[in-house]
């Protein structure tokens, strides 16, 4: 089974900047489409980015242009660079694979939390 976890969350101010990384166990992770995802209090969690493993990426419209997406595949590492932080940005954020059907995945870890204040 795949083991994630996830760091570099915290509190920050509207306005500011978070880099999250995301370390995957597996050999095969270079092959492996990944995603990262948010649960803001209250609210289902949510498709935030997806990489591909040729690198190709997709993004939520509500952080296109704010939020960027990367991998080290030498590390088994996914990141997720985040600008211009919004106080709406605020979340447990997870990564896991990035799949059409993820929300019928049942392993997740447990995920950083990212708090952004107004």
């Amino acid at each position: 089974q795949v083991q994630l976890v996830e760091s570099g969350g915290g509190l920050v101010q509207a306005g500011g900047s978070l880099r999250l990384s995301c370390v995957a166990s597996g050999s095969i992770f270079r092959f492996t489409p990944m995603g990262w995802y948010r649960q803001a209090p209250g609210k289902q969690r949510e498709l935030v980015a997806g990489i591909y493993s040729g690198g190709s990426t997709n993004y939520a419209d509500s952080v296109k242009g704010r939020f960027t997406i990367s991998r080290d595949n030498a590390k088994n590492t996914v990141y997720l660079q985040m600008s211009s932080l919004e106080p709406e940005d605020t979340g447990v954020y997870y990564c896991n694979l990035f799949h059409t059907n993820w929300r019928a995945l049942n392993y997740w870890g447990q995920g950083t939390q990212v708090t952004v204040s107004s």
